[in-house]
């Protein structure tokens, strides 16, 4: 039942060349900041990565993207990182950009067991009607394209239909977490966190704290062990924020 790993470097030495990658966080909240460095460092590459938005040019996800370790990105928003823009005009990245709710969905349903389901969202779209650029050739050709998806229509209103996303391994940040996996969340930063932990084969953890079974209340588990496979205890975290708006005296 003891789960625990040295550090971020042990935990992540088996993801291999290719694997498909979840990624909890939301902009630079909640990141995984120890798991992304030892993916760095391993110089793990042609990944496909799973996650709500790639960092910024110089922290978080943009660290392995720079690193030309990204293959592609299934994001929702990717308006902070200039190098993530210049990629994808310039064909070094496929992408598939997801509503943001429906990103949220399709994990929770591949972690749930659920291979698709139908939302309103993006109905009349090309995100169901197909044609959303995905890789660029030369010259601003489209060398991929998103296809069309299934629309059915239930009561009158339209909807199509999304599959559910597993991955091979999700990387996680959580506040707290004990040594059989449980964890616990703090505010804002629990986002798509639990998600992407339900969502992958092999789920690693870094936790703020991690503590002895029986130390955070039942109630209060976010995620129960059995979602995850390593933990280690993190350090030298940033938090850092992609902008910091003050208001003029």
């Amino acid at each position: 039942m003891d789960k625990t790993v040295a550090d971020a470097l042990a935990a992540c030495a088996d993801i291999p060349e290719g694997a498909k990658l979840l990624a909890g966080g939301f902009g630079l909240c909640g990141i995984p900041e120890n798991c992304i460095a030892a993916i760095r460092s391993r110089e793990t590459r042609n990944l496909w990565v799973i996650s709500n938005n790639c960092g910024v040019d110089d922290w978080g996800l943009g660290l392995l993207l720079n690193n030309k370790q990204i293959r592609k990105m299934t994001s929702s928003y990717v308006g902070e990182n200039k190098e993530f823009e210049r990629q994808f005009l310039q064909g070094e990245l496929e992408v598939e950009l997801v509503p943001q709710g429906t990103l949220a969905e399709r994990l929770r349903a591949g972690g749930s067991g659920i291979p698709a389901f139908f939302t309103p969202a993006g109905v009349g779209t090309q995100v169901a009607e197909g044609g959303l650029p995905m890789l660029y050739g030369p010259g601003g050709s489209i060398r991929k394209a998103s296809e069309a998806k299934e629309t059915r229509t239930f009561e009158g209103r339209e909807y199509v239909m999304e599959h559910g996303i597993t991955g091979d391994f999700a990387i996680v940040k959580a506040w707290r977490g004990d040594r059989h996996g449980n964890l616990q969340f703090r505010a804002s930063s629990r986002n798509f966190n639990p998600l992407c932990a339900m969502a992958a084969r092999v789920t690693i953890a870094e936790v703020e704290e991690l503590v002895e079974p029986g130390v955070i209340d039942p109630d209060a588990v976010h995620l129960a062990g059995v979602f995850v496979q390593r933990i280690f205890q993190g350090k030298d975290y940033v938090k850092r924020i992609e902008r910091r708006t003050v208001q003029k005296g």
